[in-house]
């Protein structure tokens, strides 16, 4: 897949000093190959629009890289090829543009409910090129029939048991769900192994992403569903549903 690369020395202002994030590690590059001048100006959109329009906190302008950009990015190795993913509560974009970023094969859905969350995505999809993202407002559970997904990601949105409510009715049969989790993430998933179960799970462990690229590596729980009955259109639903219309007496 081809893309046009929106370069900081040519088409794309420099921002001011105090909005720029911090340069790029080395294992950036190693990280995003080809796209790492996207990877840093998605940094700088960050550091700055992102800070002031609430995506991420002013202290995490310092560690935009190790802690949200390679932490979310190495989640890429543990996805299939030509994978559709959905990133649900996706806020500014993590970790669905750093996976972006790094797999171009994959096709990602940035699932996010508040507006102003995603006027800023569609500018960043828009600035970076991103022919491989989407972006798209509103609740998992308003999103749930209209599209499915092979893998759905989500980082920092809610407990491992109500987020694997919203996420695991978005994927098709044998579909995994990422959540990127803390070090409590063992206790959290024994503590919510019943619901999983409840939700059609058929495998679930906690997963580690980043050799040689983060340390400490990312905490991923790897939620896997099994066969999903065929879904019924809501036409189709109608139709099944409707009560039968009243003949009228012949005279």
């Amino acid at each position: 897949m081809m893309f046009h690369v929106k370069r900081q020395d040519d088409t794309t202002p420099d921002p001011p000093a105090d909005e720029r994030a911090p340069e790029a590690p080395e294992a950036a590059g190693r990280l995003f190959g080809a796209n790492l001048d996207r990877a840093i100006r998605y940094a700088d959109m960050l550091a700055g629009p992102g800070v002031r329009r609430g995506m991420v906190g002013p202290r995490e302008v310092g560690r935009l890289w190790e802690r949200h950009l390679l932490n979310c990015g190495v989640v890429a190795e543990l996805i299939a090829e030509n994978a559709i993913v959905h990133d649900v509560g996706s806020g500014g974009g993590l970790p669905g543009i750093p996976l972006a970023l790094v797999r171009p094969d994959l096709r990602i859905t940035l699932v996010e409910p508040l507006l102003r969350r995603t006027t800023f995505l569609d500018e960043v999809v828009d600035e970076l090129g991103l022919d491989n993202v989407r972006v798209l407002r509103g609740r998992a559970e308003e999103v749930r029939g209209r599209t499915w997904a092979d893998v759905v990601t989500a980082r920092a949105v809610a407990p491992l048991a109500k987020l694997a409510g919203w996420g695991l009715p978005l994927l098709a049969s044998g579909g995994e769900m990422l959540a990127l989790k803390g070090d409590s993430a063992a206790d959290e998933l024994l503590e919510s192994e019943a619901d999983l179960r409840k939700l059609g799970a058929v495998s679930w462990a906690v997963a580690h992403a980043g050799a040689g690229i983060v340390d400490p590596l990312t905490t991923v729980v790897r939620v896997r569903i099994g066969t999903v009955a065929p879904r019924e259109s809501k036409a189709a639903k109608a139709r099944r549903t409707a009560k039968p219309a009243r003949r009228r007496p012949v005279k």
